[in-house]
């Protein structure tokens, strides 16, 4: 491409748009059009300026030009209550529910090698006197041991504020992590299964396995579920680098993440409430049977806001990225 010709042909366009966004006053509705068509025109110029004759002069000024008009195309516009409905009954649920297929599976796996490693633990004594001395692992089973006392050691309040930071810090880098190819999230799933497995294997060997259900899944179900959903997305993030599909490999990784920002947002808030049943219902008084039945009902609940709120979003076309206006423009580029 001759660029002075190119520049000749063009430059009238570029000095239009840029009195027009010079105005001070309001544009007519003609202007207006003309605007739009000049920005989407100039958007145009600059990528085939770009990709077959660079020049970091005009390069810069028609970056600048792009960015004024798109702003003024597209205005500005602060949060509000209905971007945060909008979230939490479309984006949020939209983008666990695209991810299930990364999430279940991983939650399959990973409560099935919690089940063996408890299994092996609690069947073999001599791992057994590995993990910790005949005298401290009686300390942590028996009645009124340090796995029973544990939920009631602080007070409710403070205990669950603790508990959401940590978990939540967990989630987020299981979220955040994913990038270097999904590695450092199957660690932390290891280790929080691991530490599931020493639990049901301790416990299972005194026979009061029941009493450390009961003690875990108030709790533990939502709680598994939303680091399962976490970790699930960030091996998806970790794939995407290595196989980003008909997508570049910067735009795939870019809608993935602003996805995975979201749900961290939205994970915060259901181990949140998995945080409040653990500091408050786990250590309560009441039955067994009543505290585990509010676990499976804050379960159920999660699942179904998933799979009908979240399928029907994402059927709708939802997938927990920004709005199309709210991303940045994308403009054609010369073959």
């Amino acid at each position: 491409m001759d660029l002075d010709v190119f520049v000749s042909a063009h430059r009238a366009e570029w000095d239009r748009l840029e009195a027009l966004l010079r105005r001070q006053r309001r544009l007519t509705g003609a202007e207006a059009d003309e605007l739009v068509a000049l920005y989407q025109r100039t958007a145009t110029h600059l990528s085939l300026i770009q990709s077959s004759a660079p020049d970091p002069q005009l390069t810069g000024r028609l970056s600048q030009l792009v960015a004024r008009a798109r702003s003024a195309v597209t205005g500005t516009r602060s949060a509000s209550w209905r971007d945060v409905t909008r979230f939490l009954t479309q984006g949020f649920p939209a983008a666990v529910y695209r991810s299930r297929r990364w999430w279940v599976p991983t939650a399959l796996l990973s409560t099935v090698i919690a089940a063996l490693l408890g299994w092996w633990i609690g069947t073999h004594p001599e791992v057994q006197s590995a993990i910790a001395a005949p005298g401290e692992l009686r300390s942590l089973t028996r009645p009124g041991g340090e796995y029973e006392t544990y939920y009631s050691s602080h007070p409710a309040a403070a205990f669950a504020a603790q508990v959401w930071t940590n978990n939540a810090k967990a989630a987020a880098m299981c979220l955040v992590l994913g990038i270097f190819l999904g590695l450092p999230v199957l660690w932390i799933l290891l280790e929080n299964m691991l530490n599931l497995g020493v639990g049901i294997g301790l416990m299972s060997s005194a026979g009061r396995l029941d009493t450390f259900l009961g003690l875990v899944l108030p709790h533990g179900l939502l709680e598994l579920t939303a680091v399962f959903v976490a970790a699930g997305t960030g091996l998806r993030l970790g794939w995407t680098l290595v196989d980003p599909g008909p997508r570049t490999r910067r735009s795939a990784l870019a809608e993935e993440g602003r996805a995975a920002l979201g749900m961290a947002i939205g994970l915060a808030l259901v181990l949140f409430v998995s945080g409040a049943i653990e500091g408050f219902v786990t250590p309560s008084g009441l039955p067994t049977w009543a505290r585990i039945g509010i676990g499976i009902l804050a379960e159920l609940a999660f699942l179904a806001y998933v799979f009908v709120l979240g399928g029907r979003a994402a059927r709708a076309g939802n997938t927990g990225d920004l709005e199309a206006h709210e991303r940045s423009a994308a403009v054609p580029t010369a073959a």
